[in-house]
């Protein structure tokens, strides 16, 4: 099946690597321009300082606009940040000046900041996880919202988490944005709906990108060794999931972005849609 946006266009943050950047492809290939948002580069580096692992690029980006051109779709990159409101509504307004319309918004941005006990955490590495994580999504929203209600239509999928939907040790921040973003989810799905504007969230298990492949997580999941490398980690990740496999591809991500933004799912609406091998059911 192609042509499942056909004509539609589409705001992702987080666009410049990982899910954001699939999702971004993902929509192109099936029709959609996109609107491109990810960090610029200030504000990259003030937020890789509560991050194990780097921020994107601004280089980053341009490289996901040019995969979507080199593949003949059409996508702007546009740097903002989502702790920014006037950023980030400036971003979306030229990106709507650009193409005319939105139709689609996935609100993808997110970290996991560092690990440790709730009680260890410095407060600018909770702050930076809440403000990205949860205050972003709904200014990604906010931004995004009244046009969609002027248009009477409409489909908003926030990136939420197992982590969402259930705990964990040692990502205190990350699970409670990720239960706030839930939440919002909810309370956005009752105050749009009179709109025709849909709003649901995906909830991952892990993903296979840097948020999960970098030493910090390496060491949570293999404390027991003194310096894990990736495989070192495969049967422990795994271990989360009913089905026997470490973690999903940002791709798997994108195809459920991809229904519940498109037609296919004009019903579907308040619901969170797990992508987690069975994680939930475990």
């Amino acid at each position: 099946m192609t042509g499942r946006v056909q004509g539609k266009v589409a705001l992702v943050t987080g666009a410049g690597r990982g899910q954001g950047r699939s999702h971004v492809v993902r929509l192109t290939e099936e029709g959609a321009r996109v609107i491109a948002v990810d960090l610029p580069a200030a504000a990259s580096k003030d937020v890789s300082r509560c991050s194990p692992y780097p921020m994107a690029t601004e280089a980053d980006l341009a490289e996901t606009v040019r995969m979507v051109t080199a593949a003949g779709g059409e996508a702007v990159g546009l740097y903002a940040d989502v702790r920014d409101e006037s950023e980030l509504t400036a971003a979306v307004a030229t990106g709507v000046d650009r193409f005319g319309r939105l139709d689609i918004v996935c609100a993808n941005a997110g970290i996991t900041g560092f690990t440790g006990k709730a009680w260890e955490l410095s407060r600018e590495n909770w702050q930076a996880v809440i403000d990205i994580d949860l205050t972003g999504t709904w200014q990604t929203v906010k931004a995004t919202a009244p046009i969609m209600i002027d248009q009477r239509r409409g489909s908003i999928v926030i990136t939420a988490s197992t982590m969402g939907l259930k705990g964990t040790a040692n990502l205190a921040g990350y699970v409670a944005a990720k239960h706030g973003v839930i939440g919002l989810m909810r309370a956005l799905a009752h105050e749009l709906a009179p709109f025709s504007v849909r709003v649901n969230a995906v909830a991952p298990t892990s993903v296979g990108t840097d948020m999960i492949f970098n030493d910090a997580v390496y060491r949570l999941f293999r404390p027991d060794l003194a310096d894990p490398a990736k495989e070192d980690t495969v049967r422990a990740f795994t271990e989360h999931n009913m089905l026997p496999v470490p973690w999903a591809e940002a791709r798997d991500i994108s195809e459920a972005v991809l229904w519940l933004a498109s037609d296919e799912a004009r019903y579907v609406h308040g619901v969170v849609l797990p992508v987690d091998a069975g994680q939930l059911a475990k």
